[in-house]
């Protein structure tokens, strides 16, 4: 059974409230390191698939966080190229 998971990019203005909204909807482990090498580490070992992530609003959350959110997007399309059971969307 796949799992589908959603961040709203309209309630996040700040890294930390990134860091705050994937941890709660991926259910990141307690040991996750709030950083990108961390959420791709935890995201191709520690998180079951298969699984669909959707973030709503990137174009609010790319105003709100600029390049900040650029690597974050980045780090979340890597991570699903190197897993085959992860897909990952951004929605304007």
């Amino acid at each position: 059974m796949s799992r589908h998971v959603t961040i709203d990019g309209a309630a996040i203005a700040t890294p930390a409230q990134a860091w705050d909204a994937l941890a709660a909807a991926l259910e990141l482990p307690a040991h996750f390191g709030r950083n990108l090498d961390a959420l791709f580490d935890s995201l191709t070992r520690d998180v079951p698939g298969p699984l669909a992530v959707t973030w709503r609003a990137a174009a609010a959350t790319e105003r709100t966080l600029g390049s900040y959110f650029h690597r974050l997007r980045a780090t979340l399309e890597d991570a699903a190229r190197a897993r085959s059971d992860l897909t990952v969307a951004f929605e304007p």
